[in-house]
Parts: structure tokens; sequence; C-alpha cells
């Protein structure tokens, strides 16, 4: 099987995740389109979204205003420019995310961290549907099994992982439901909907694995 493809962006998800983490923040990549989300501890848990780009752009600045509705503190984070030439050296850009009220992180070519600004408390209008989806999906998900930034592979969601697990029940023979519900207790609507394609009904109330659930085996051991 050939390898996936990597982002460029993917680069800086590992010494960002780091950051968030040394402040407190539980992060996982891709989640619900965000390159990185972190929780903290404590109730109402505190949400953070970092977006992550090769330089500083517009762009980068779009996504972190569509991310605004869904949490509490929006970070933007690229390399740095090796020339210092870089829109991180633009006062009107600082400006522009001083005032949506963004933090701004600047990776090195050490990957080394570097805070060009704090995020400001500012109260952007919520989205709690998008929020609680958010809040959900990370709870969910076991682990950090994608680095953020990246775009061509498959998102390993929770719900992937469910049905990998039902899938792994299967690998020895065709079981009910019932049989797989300990270790997913949703397994009879994962097996029913077949999101995938890699489950197939032998009997009734009966299901097998498909030769495309053998390949989902091999390729997420």
């Amino acid at each position: 099987m050939p390898p996936v493809a990597r982002s460029p962006e993917t680069e800086l998800y590992a010494p960002v995740k780091r950051f968030l983490e040394g402040l407190g923040f539980a992060v996982k990549g891709e989640v619900d389109g965000c390159d990185l989300l972190g929780i903290s501890e404590g109730e109402p848990a505190v949400l953070v979204v970092c977006e992550l780009k090769q330089a500083f752009n517009l762009e980068l600045v779009l996504q972190g205003v569509d991310r605004a509705a869904a949490c509490d503190e929006v970070w933007l984070a690229a390399r740095l420019s090796t020339r210092g030439k870089g829109r991180e050296g633009d006062a009107r850009f600082r400006n522009l995310c001083r005032r949506l009220g963004f933090g701004l992180l600047g990776v090195g070519a050490d990957d080394q961290v570097h805070v060009l600004l704090s995020p400001t408390a500012l109260l952007p209008r919520r989205d709690p549907k998008r929020r609680s989806r958010l809040l959900d999906e990370h709870r969910r998900r076991q682990g950090d099994p994608v680095a953020g930034g990246g775009s061509r592979a498959p998102i390993m969601t929770a719900y992937r992982q469910q049905a990998l697990i039902c899938a792994r029940a299967l690998a020895d023979g065709p079981k009910r439901p019932r049989d797989v519900r300990a270790a997913v207790p949703g397994a009879a609507s994962i097996l029913r909907r077949n999101v995938y394609g890699w489950f197939e009904r032998t009997a009734h109330g009966v299901y097998g694995l498909t030769p495309a659930g053998h390949e989902a085996l091999a390729r997420w051991p």
C-alpha cells in the first residue's frame, strides 16, 4: 500500500501540539475540520482551536474567523519567514489579528514555537451546536490518531475508530451485533449503516467482513 501523503502543514503539528499541551490543553488533530483542537480540564471546558499554514496569509485568518464561533480561543500558526519578510512582520497583519482576538504562533526552522501575539478575551457570537459537536468528537476519539494540517488522507474520526473495532471483532468470522456490543455499544447501528462498505449481512442478523473491511484492518492495524 502506498504511503499516506502528508501536507507541509502536518510538519507544524507536533511542535504546536507540544506548545498547547504545555499550556494545559489536551490536543487532538483534525477534529471536525480543525487542524488542532485543545480542551482544558474543568467545567465548563475551554475549547482552543489552532489552524496551521506554511505562511501567514489571509486564508489562515479567514479559517480563524470561521472557527471563532465554535470555540473560546483561536490561535493561528505558521512557519516564520527565513528572510524576515513574512506577514508576521507586518504591523497591519498583527493589528488585524489583535482586533479579532486571535493568537499568533511562529514556528522556527528548529521547530521552536514563538508567541507573536497572545489571544484576547473577545466574545464572538457562539454556535452552541457546533461547539457541542467539537466537544463530543474530541472526547469520543481514542488517542490522537491523525496529525492536524492534512487533508488528503481519510480522517480517523471517533466513528471510524468504532467501525474498526467492529471490523476487528468480525475478522475471525461473522457475528451478531450483540457479540460486538460489549466493545462497541452502537455496534448494531454501525453494522447496519455500513458507511465504509466494510460489512455484509451473511444471514438474518449476522454480519461478516467484506474485502474492503480486511483492507481497512491492514491499513489501520
